[in-house]
């Protein structure tokens, strides 16, 4: 085992617990996943989850704290940062943090999209008044399939599972990806939901939901679809989890940014050339990634809300060389690399489907 990874591991506890306490943001619980590096302060009643690429700390959202500790911490931070002689970033802030920063000299704040919400116990009214979502709904269920939630000590590192998440990795154009993206959760599942959709016995999909315990709330982190899922069965997923959640009290549930997402009423105030660069990736990366389609499946179940979601960087003007930054923190690597590898990828599947084999 590496330095690091141990490192992780043996902080990932006291993590938890400060999550637990003070975790607000949608992605708060998502630190524990294993590509992140923790600061904790001096006091240690805050946490800072971030990743190190391209000579920036691109953070999960926010400091992990009480909110009245929000600036005092983000100061520490900051200085902390400053004496390793490396910039910073937050990546995915949402109200909080963004109300403390974005006016505040000497940072620049872009828009990255917006997240839905939903008030959980008007969940069941809202889809049920949808024809669209009872027939795809239908779908599934006159298929053979059937949602149950399995304890987490069932599905952590369950083969059937492992099995869904590597057919639907497999139907991905590009490697798979990390930071607040994380696929690889099915070994650490403790503090998470897990539904299971079922047919014939057998796992075809599943959905992971990570809690957002300030908000009384939670995050559906992963929805998996395997290869033998019929359609409809991910939508069944969102709707057994959603109903579950209910019927606990919960108060807030989101399914996560949709990036660039015109559903934030904020893009435009980005800075030209990002609203130029985010125009073109959306439009020619459509192999890679579809940023409409991701909007439209989450707008279909009728949000009660979008929340906007920033990166704030602690520099005047936002540059490209921490746009570059956040994107390494995806990829995990140099997203340049990233972008030959999906190419490559492409390149295969085109070439087996025009001789008619499997690409492998």
């Amino acid at each position: 085992m590496s330095h690091s990874s141990s490192r992780h591991r043996s902080n990932v506890p006291k993590a938890k617990d400060l999550v637990l306490q003070f975790g607000w943001n949608a992605t708060s619980f998502q630190i524990v996943n294993p590509c992140f590096q923790h600061w904790f302060s001096a006091k240690g009643d805050a946490v800072v989850g971030f990743v190190r690429t391209s000579g920036a700390f691109v953070v999960a959202g926010a400091p992990i704290c009480a909110l009245e500790r929000l600036d005092e911490v983000l100061a520490e931070w900051e200085a902390w940062c400053r004496g390793s002689r490396v910039r910073t970033c937050y990546f995915g802030a949402a109200g909080r943090v963004h109300r403390l920063l974005a006016h505040r000299a000497g940072y620049s704040t872009i828009v990255l999209g917006a997240q839905p919400t939903w008030d959980p116990a008007q969940w069941a009214s809202t889809v049920d008044a949808r024809p669209s979502l009872r027939a795809q709904f239908r779908r599934a269920i006159n298929k053979g399939v059937v949602v149950r939630e399995w304890a987490t000590e069932r599905a952590e590192g369950h083969p059937e599972l492992s099995r869904c998440l590597a057919e639907w990795l497999a139907r991905h154009p590009l490697p798979p990806m990390h930071f607040l993206i994380e696929p690889q959760t099915l070994r650490n599942l403790d503090g998470r939901r897990v539904f299971v959709a079922e047919r014939n016995g057998a796992p075809v999909g599943f959905l992971t939901a990570s809690p957002i315990p300030v908000r009384q709330g939670w995050l559906t982190e992963q929805f998996v679809r395997g290869k033998e899922a019929p359609n409809g069965t991910v939508e069944l997923l969102l709707d057994a989890a959603a109903r579950a959640i209910a019927a606990d009290g919960s108060r807030y549930l989101t399914m996560g940014l949709a990036p660039l997402s015109e559903h934030s009423n904020g893009t435009s105030v980005n800075p030209r050339w990002i609203r130029w660069f985010l125009n073109w990736v959306k439009a020619h990366g459509r192999r890679f990634y579809d940023f409409d389609g991701l909007t439209a499946f989450k707008a279909k179940f009728r949000p009660h809300g979008w929340e906007p979601i920033y990166a704030v960087a602690n520099e005047p003007s936002f540059s490209f060389r921490t746009l570059y930054a956040i994107a390494a923190a995806f990829s995990g690597r140099s997203p340049v690399a990233l972008l030959i590898t999906g190419l490559m990828r492409a390149a295969r599947q085109e070439l087996a489907w025009m001789f008619g084999t499997k690409d492998r």
